[in-house]
Parts: C-alpha cells; sequence; structure tokens
C-alpha cells in the first residue's frame, strides 16, 4: 500500500503557486502607493479614536469582476472623495473574495477569467494591479479577509478589512485579524447574533500563534501583537435590520459591558435593506438621522454601488455582460450613491465637528 491509497483521495492536483515574494516582485509597491496606504490607515485610526471627527464609508461594488469598469467607478468615486472630505471618508470597497452558501462564482481571485479555469495564480496577481492602481489614483481600499493566506499577496495594499458574518465566528479568521495591518471590522452573525463580534473583537485584540506562510511561501508559525481596532459592523440578520435605535443601542451595551469602545459601522445593503439596493438609501438616511439626533457611536457606513444599478447572472458568453453592472448581489447606480453621499454630507456638515464636546 503506498501513501497514495489513503492520503488526499480527493484530491485532484497541487498546481504551484507563486510565492507572495514573486508576486510582490512583479507588481512591486511605489513609495507614492505606499504612502497613501499608510496616510488612510492611520485616518481610519483617528476615527476609530474619535481624534477625526469625520465619518467612514466604505462604498463600490459588492465584487470586482471587471477591472475596467472598476477603475472607472474608481475615478468617480476619488472626485467625489475630495468633494466631501471634510465631511466623509471614502474608501473604496475592493471584494475579490466571495463566500458561498452552497455554489457559484467565487471572485475574481479565483477565477480571474469567469469560466471554471481557477487561474488563482492570475487572479491573484491581477488582483494585485488593480489594487496599486487604486492607491496610484489616491483612494484607500476596503476588503473581505476571506481566504487565510491572500492578506500576504495584498495586505500592503489595503486599508480596512472586513470579517464577514459567515467567517466572524472562525477562529482562524480572529487569528489573522490580530496580525492585520489595518482597523478590522467584524460583521455580526448571519442570524443577527452580535455577540458573535464582540467576542471576534476580543479574540483580534490579543496575541495569537499560527500556522501560514512567510513572504517565500513557506509555511511558518505566525506570532501577532494584537490588533486594537477591531470594531463592529452590524448588518441585520435571520433577514431583519438591526440599524434601528434600539438595535444600536443593544449594540452599544454589547461592546460596553466586554469592555470595549462603543464603535459601531452600518452596512447599508445585505439583510438591513433586506438585499433590495433601492432601500439602501433608507437605511443611509436613518443612520444619518441618528448621528444628527447625538448618537455617539456610528463612524461609519457601508454602501454596495455600481455604475449600473441591479445585478445580473454571468452569461456564457462574457461578451454580453452588462458594463458595470454586479455580478453578485445587487448595487445602487452610480447616480444614487452621488446622492446618497452628498445628502449625509451637507446633513452631517455642521454636526460632526462638535460631536462628543
Amino acid at each position: 500500500m503506498t501513501t497514495l491509497d489513503i492520503d488526499n483521495i480527493n484530491v485532484s492536483a497541487f498546481d504551484p503557486m507563486p510565492s507572495p515574494e514573486e508576486i510582490l516582485a512583479r507588481v512591486p509597491l511605489p513609495p507614492i502607493a505606499a504612502d497613501v496606504v499608510m496616510r488612510s490607515r492611520e485616518v481610519l485610526r483617528h476615527i476609530l479614536d474619535r481624534s477625526d471627527h469625520r465619518l467612514f464609508v466604505v462604498v463600490g461594488p459588492c465584487s470586482i469582476h471587471d477591472p475596467v469598469a472598476g477603475i472607472d467607478y474608481a475615478q468617480r468615486l476619488k472626485a467625489l472623495a475630495d468633494e466631501v472630505s471634510q465631511t466623509l471618508y471614502l474608501v473604496m470597497r475592493v471584494y475579490f473574495e466571495k463566500p458561498r452558501t452552497t455554489t457559484g462564482w467565487k471572485g475574481y481571485i479565483n477565477d480571474p477569467d469567469m469560466d471554471d479555469s481557477f487561474r488563482v495564480d492570475q487572479g491573484m496577481y491581477k488582483a494585485r494591479e488593480f489594487l496599486l492602481q487604486l492607491a496610484e489614483l489616491g483612494l484607500p481600499a476596503g476588503t473581505e479577509a476571506l481566504d487565510p493566506i491572500s492578506p500576504q499577496y495584498l495586505g500592503d495594499l489595503i486599508s480596512w478589512t472586513a470579517i464577514g458574518a459567515r467567517t466572524t465566528e472562525s477562529q482562524t479568521h480572529r487569528e489573522i485579524s490580530s496580525g492585520l495591518s489595518t482597523p478590522v471590522g467584524f460583521k455580526n452573525g448571519t442570524n443577527g447574533d452580535v455577540g458573535i463580534a464582540v467576542n471576534a473583537i476580543l479574540s483580534a485584540a490579543r496575541p495569537h500563534s499560527f500556522l501560514g506562510i512567510n513572504g517565500q511561501g513557506r509555511t511558518s508559525i505566525v506570532r501577532t501583537r494584537g490588533n486594537r481596532y477591531g470594531h463592529l459592523v452590524l448588518r441585520g440578520g435571520d433577514g431583519r435590520p438591526n440599524y434601528d435605535t434600539v438595535s444600536v443601542q443593544i449594540a452599544e451595551q454589547a461592546l460596553r459591558r466586554a469592555g470595549l469602545p462603543t464603535n459601531i459601522v452600518v452596512d447599508c445593503s445585505h439583510a438591513n435593506s433586506y438585499k433590495k439596493q433601492e432601500w439602501q438609501p433608507l437605511v443611509m438616511a436613518d443612520v444619518v438621522n441618528q448621528v444628527r439626533l447625538g448618537n455617539q457611536s456610528l463612524i461609519g457606513m457601508m454602501i454596495e454601488s455600481n455604475i449600473v444599478a441591479g445585478n445580473q447572472s454571468i452569461p456564457e458568453d462574457l461578451s454580453q455582460l452588462r458594463y458595470g453592472c454586479s455580478v453578485t448581489d445587487a448595487c445602487v447606480d452610480w447616480q444614487t450613491t452621488e446622492k446618497m453621499i452628498r445628502d449625509a454630507s451637507r446633513l452631517l456638515r455642521e454636526v460632526l465637528p462638535g460631536r462628543g464636546r
């Protein structure tokens, strides 16, 4: 009997993957881009520490599938970010990895050609190229940490990280978060349980040791210092919203009981809008109104937004894809995005500078 008879019996192949150092050598980080990432992380930390009165907004496509449309969107967003910069700090949502409930397209890194060829090596390279273009535009990027190895390839280009509702309870993702260089937003569980995210914030704030890879791609024991910039993201759960005043106060109490800062971000999509993109503006308007009425804990929002409203299925003939339209969750269009952000900026302009005083 050989090891082939008992080991890896359901594995069909081990294809080589370039190491993080090899990918970084192909797409290096120039000083100007590094400065954008470092400054944007610092701004987000200042917002979480309350030394910057602004709110941050993570806004962009549900997922990136067309880099040309993605850069088109980014250029529009950068102009809008400059316009509202005194009130809101905009971070582009750049999601390359998509968790699936059962099956489906798993994202730009996993399957960049959208044809089930799963060229992860090419996807990682292209994802890094895209993030570098954003940094060179002066636009910070926010993403979801799903695969535990991806941060070694892309982490130096990320300013804000989310841990999704399906993975907030995962010990692996809590450990990874403890070593990330960005602030990390933990979403409540898919059932709406805020306690799962509170426990994740507490765990990620502490040092951990776990298996991972280093820059050479070699399996290593990763030892972390802990990340004190974890915060809560309310995204609704069990098909119901949790951004209302009572839900926000319940979340505040849970954070206080755990001895954590009451830093809360509201995801305007997912269960908070019943997955209806046209209701995202209503969620955002409610959050803005809570801040205007004196809420001190709400420090950010998330919006799923694209050039074109709605979403589309992936056709067999990829030339039939509608430009600037999501292939995952439905998004608000660009015109709606502009209005949401400009309205929020206008309504909060006189409120935020004196907040907490």
